[in-house]
């Protein structure tokens, strides 16, 4: 999995204008836990965070906060309503001799039967949970839907990897070939014939 690097500032908490004069050094509050590492409070530059938070894959981030260094995951993100700046982020500290739950994004491959056949591709799921260790972790999950026909479609259970597992529900839809009314046509023209 890829490895993103955010330096981060340590800051005073407690007052409102203490976090108001963070964001208008276009800086992001944030703050870390979890792992054996003690709640620290800290802001990163807004535009390093865009590189973690304005892209579909997940990363591990390696944070140097004045020189504590520690390992993390993106936890919780908070938005402006109307901006749509980041107001806060939540980091968790992670051990890498420990298991880590993060979503990572699917890639489709293939060119679906179904699909030449005339039904629709729909894939309702970008990303899945997986957990396993850091060094085991895929950038993303390639789904192959070559085989995939008319009305068939793949769940987070019929997918199997090695060396992490997936922790979505069994149940989540990731793809599907839905029928449409060229492939009905199509079908029943083939059965008048």
């Amino acid at each position: 999995m890829k490895h993103l690097e955010l330096e981060g500032k340590k800051r005073i908490t407690g007052r409102k204008a203490d976090v108001k004069s963070v964001r208008r050094e276009d800086r992001v509050p944030c703050v870390i836990y979890g792992a054996g590492v003690e709640n620290t409070s800290f802001s990163v530059d807004e535009k390093q965070l865009k590189n973690l938070t304005h892209t579909p894959y997940s990363h591990i981030v390696d944070l140097d906060i004045e020189g504590s260094k520690c390992l993390a995951v993106l936890k919780d993100i908070q938005y402006h309503p109307v901006s749509d700046r980041a107001m806060h982020v939540d980091f968790l500290a992670i051990d890498p001799a420990k298991p880590v739950t993060i979503d990572v994004p699917i890639k489709i491959t293939g060119n679906s039967i179904g699909v030449r056949q005339g039904g629709k591709l729909n894939v309702p799921t970008r990303k899945l949970k997986v957990s396993g260790l850091i060094d085991n972790l895929p950038d993303e999950l390639p789904i192959d839907i070559t085989d995939l026909g008319l009305g068939k479609q793949i769940n987070a259970g019929d997918l199997k990897f090695d060396g992490f597992q997936i922790v979505s529900p069994k149940g989540t839809l990731v793809c599907a070939v839905r029928a449409t009314r060229n492939s009905a046509a199509a079908a029943t023209t083939e059965t008048a014939e």
